[in-house]
């Protein structure tokens, strides 16, 4: 297990070491922020397709290949991101990279395959930790090596240094990572019957609670996803910041967001249930995201970091608990596809409604919107709650009348 962990570690910290430097690769060959957009979405895109494929992989031929292949493609991605000499480059590499992506799903499998159901919680919670610290690492070590001129930032060393960062994740799983699939277990898989992706999406949007939840889960994800492409654009005309300050705010982002989702949300959860975290998350968020405009220096700029990531760390566990909830107890790992499903297709949407918005109508633009969206969330939570409440309140007085 901790062999998993320094694996998907390391290709994490690849992947964050790019995200600082996107935005103005992207503007540094004339893209404009819708553009940049659709180059960010791009990933998303390839991400969304590949999955299944490399999930119905691993299946058929074990985790371990489709492990090694993936992490060998994702170096030729950022070879292709490093040498890049045109906008179409960019596209080509997000487009390789998203593809290779679709492992995430493979690497959460050789979890489940090599822990008992006693400690699968501890497994996925481990690997989830290893793309935590990847994120907190990744940016950090991306901006400081791309610099904090956003006029002459240093692309190439950031994307050899994602390179071997994949390579030597790469050499560690073809030296030390053993095949977690039996062959009987792989006969089994490949004989047993599959249900669409979409025929599962439809069936679970058929059902109300679930698809509510869905649907503010795409929301909250799509106005976060949009924040985070769009951030590095305003921060350089907003504050003149280039990739090393995005960097190290990412990284500060990525810090406590993990330290609320490991040290807090659980807890709260417990004590006050998921409807109200969603109500009090997406509340935050709102907040963040319309102070954010605001900020012409580092003071106002915290306030509005930390209400938003607060707001997102407390209302994206907290909506994936309720649609695991409201699932059946056979129909959970579809379920939690399809939750996936939403949330890479809102890392599509975002970007893209975020970057043209951005474009069209000045760089506030995202950020009120995405407070209005969020606001929908915290209205549609709080009248489901409302309405579970009195639900609650009547059950009495109905059991006394019989």
């Amino acid at each position: 297990m901790l062999l998993l962990f320094m694996i998907v570690f390391i290709d994490l910290v690849g992947f964050g070491i790019i995200i600082p430097l996107l935005p103005f690769y992207g503007e540094h060959f004339g893209a404009s922020p819708a553009v940049v957009g659709l180059l960010m979405a791009t990933y998303s895109v390839a991400q969304l397709v590949s999955a299944p494929l490399w999930g119905r992989l691993s299946d058929h031929h074990g985790r371990r290949p489709v492990l090694l292949w993936t992490l060998a493609g994702t170096a030729v991605g950022y070879l292709l991101l490093g040498f890049a000499d045109s906008i179409w480059m960019l596209f080509l590499a997000r487009a390789v990279g998203g593809l290779m992506a679709g492992n995430i799903s493979t690497a959460f499998a050789y979890a489940a395959d090599i822990t008992t159901p006693e400690n699968r919680a501890k497994g996925m919670g481990l690997v989830g930790a290893a793309f935590s610290l990847g994120f907190i690492f990744g940016p950090a070590i991306g901006g400081v090596m791309a610099g904090d001129d956003p006029a002459n930032a240093d692309f190439f060393a950031p994307s050899m240094a994602a390179v071997g960062m994949s390579l030597l994740a790469f050499a560690v799983a073809v030296a030390r990572l053993k095949e977690s699939l039996p062959p009987e277990v792989r006969a089994r898989l490949r004989a047993r019957p599959r249900v669409s992706r979409w025929t599962a999406t439809r069936r679970a949007f058929g059902r109300p609670d679930l698809g509510r939840n869905l649907l503010l889960l795409f929301i909250a994800t799509t106005v976060f996803a949009g924040m985070e492409m769009t951030f590095a654009m305003w921060s350089r005309r907003q504050l003149g910041w280039g990739p090393e300050q995005n960097g190290w705010l990412f990284a500060c982002v990525g810090l406590l967001a993990t330290a609320v989702q490991a040290g807090g949300a659980g807890r709260l959860s417990r004590k006050f249930g998921e409807e109200r975290l969603v109500v009090t998350g997406s509340a935050l968020l709102a907040a963040g995201l319309a102070v954010l405009p605001a900020s012409h220096g580092i003071p106002v700029l915290t306030l509005s970091m930390v209400l938003m990531t607060v707001g997102f760390s407390l209302l994206q566990p907290a909506l994936s608990s309720l649609i695991s909830l409201s699932a059946r107890a056979e129909d959970q790992g579809g379920v939690m596809g399809v939750s996936r499903s939403v949330a890479t297709l809102a890392r599509i949407v975002g970007p893209a409604y975020a970057g043209g918005m951005f474009a069209a109508f000045g760089r506030e633009s995202p950020y009120l919107a995405g407070a209005v969206m969020t606001l929908a969330i915290t209205a549609i939570a709080g009248r489901a709650l409302l309405r579970r409440r009195r639900g609650l309140a009547a059950q009495p007085a109905r059991d006394t009348g019989t």
